[in-house]
């Protein structure tokens, strides 16, 4: 019982600095207008790559994914992802019309979106972009090759992202 109010405590604490994020993302996004996006997307391709600079080395892009997932838990982040296969689509992995592989990905447990939620912030800025560029960070670091992951759809209770991994 007390490992559930420990992991709540530190639950509350990381929502708490979410909000103060939110708020900090409404007050540069209309001072910086298009940059904020641009330089909250680099902030985080610069942390995704720290944080995974000792993660294990892949071309799998499955295995990579959970290796993300790895990176993420072991800093202590809470952004809850799975692979998404749609009705009638045969494989999790496609490839583009210019050879990229792609994967979508549903995010249902996630602290920025929450975030967003209790400032009354709207999904899809700066926080986001942040959030993009860590994952793209990360597994450009692990795979070796440049990546996106850009939103298809924003919704209450989930997020449907594009991973995009170069050719």
């Amino acid at each position: 019982m007390e490992e559930i109010h420990e992991i709540r405590k530190r639950r509350r604490t990381l929502q708490e600095t979410m909000n103060f994020m939110a708020a900090l993302s409404a007050g540069i996004e209309p001072i910086l207008g298009r940059g904020a996006n641009s330089m909250t997307m680099s902030a985080g391709r610069n942390l995704g790559r720290k944080f995974s600079e000792n993660a294990a080395k892949t071309d799998d892009l499955l295995t990579a994914i959970e290796e993300v997932r790895r990176v993420l838990e072991q800093n202590h982040c809470l952004w809850g992802f799975e692979p998404f296969k749609p009705n009638g689509q045969q494989d999790l992995v496609t490839v583009n019309e210019n050879g990229e592989a792609q994967m979508l990905l549903v995010f249902r447990d996630c602290m920025i979106r929450q975030a967003l939620f209790r400032f009354g912030h709207p999904q899809q800025g700066s926080l986001c972009n942040m959030m993009y560029g860590f994952f793209a960070g990360a597994l450009e670091t692990i795979m070796g090759r440049k990546a996106r992951l850009e939103i298809k759809h924003a919704g209450e209770n989930a997020c449907l992202k594009v991973l995009t991994i170069a050719a």
